[in-house]
């Protein structure tokens, strides 16, 4: 079968190519949006090109069941197979602190990720610490958001600056002290829609920080390795999970840090906004995913218990 894949702003520019390259006879095996417009793959049946069979797992890897509980793709646990998972953890992702003294960090992410919760969290264990952020509200669209951040603000006993434009995001930022942590709760994003990409981009661009990816767990893997590939082209480079306290699969997360290449940083793992946040490391994610099923297997015997008469 012959493959062709391309991206258009509309997809039926998309499949009109395609078609005229492919011929009437094409097939279109998938469609997903991307930033820009749309990706179209089709193929055509031919007799002279070989069929390519997608590769499978080797015969006797041995799958350990915390990947197989966790939905994690194919050819991903296929480079997590083997023991010890901690160590193939290590090798396959990146772990990293957030970059604090890089810039502002922005926390950024589709609706209903936990960004401005997280950007609570943070800035919490930095007053805890002994060193006051500067907090920025940057989502002049939800409507709540400012109010939600000035709430954790009031208690911390620390300024928020609400800033829903670029010239007036620099502005606050600029105002940081030397040394200072910055902490911007970015507005939700659809990355795949243009209007709300570019206004992303302009206000990144304007704060000139560090993006960081904020992505609940227990999404499908696909799904969000397509939303995690999508931030990546906005400039995100770090991944700060959530729900990790309520979600019981984690493959979408391993799959939107393997696929756009994200750095593991800092997981939400709690409510609780003065330690709810847990840094991730091989170790710490190895375990939870074997908490994961050991959590399943207790949970069965005690459920038969509850149906029984």
């Amino acid at each position: 079968m012959r493959l062709r894949t391309i991206r258009c702003a509309r997809i039926s520019d998309a499949m009109a190519t395609l078609r005229a390259e492919l011929g009437e006879d094409a097939v279109i095996l998938a469609t997903r949006r991307v930033a820009g417009g749309v990706e179209v793959t089709a193929g055509h049946e031919t007799d002279d090109e070989p069929t390519v069979i997608a590769p499978q797992m080797a015969p006797g890897v041995d799958v350990p069941p915390e990947l197989k509980r966790h939905n994690i793709p194919p050819a991903l646990t296929a480079r997590l197979a083997g023991a010890p998972l901690s160590a193939r953890l290590e090798a396959g992702f990146r772990f990293e602190d957030l970059p604090l003294d890089r810039g502002p960090i922005l926390f950024s992410g589709p609706p209903g990720a936990g960004k401005t919760l997280s950007c609570a969290k943070l800035a919490t264990r930095l007053v805890l610490a002994g060193t006051a952020p500067l907090l920025v509200s940057a989502d002049g669209r939800r409507a709540g958001a400012a109010e939600q951040l000035a709430a954790f603000a009031s208690v911390l006993g620390i300024p928020l600056a609400v800033a829903g434009s670029p010239a007036a995001l620099a502005k606050a930022l600029s105002r940081r002290a030397p040394g200072q942590a910055a902490l911007v709760d970015m507005p939700a994003c659809d990355p795949f829609d243009d209007v709300e990409a570019r206004r992303h981009a302009t206000l990144a661009e304007a704060a000139g920080g560090v993006a960081v990816l904020v992505l609940p767990a227990g999404l499908d893997p696909d799904e969000a390795a397509e939303t995690a590939r999508a931030f990546h082209l906005l400039g995100c480079h770090h991944l700060l999970p959530t729900r990790l306290d309520a979600s019981r699969r984690l493959g979408g997360i391993l799959a939107a840090a393997a696929e756009a290449d994200l750095a593991l940083t800092e997981a939400g793992t709690s409510p609780d906004v003065a330690n709810g946040l847990t840094p991730l490391s091989a170790e710490w994610l190895a375990r939870r995913l074997a908490e994961c099923v050991q959590n399943r297997r207790e949970a069965a015997p005690k459920a038969a218990e509850v149906g029984s008469p």
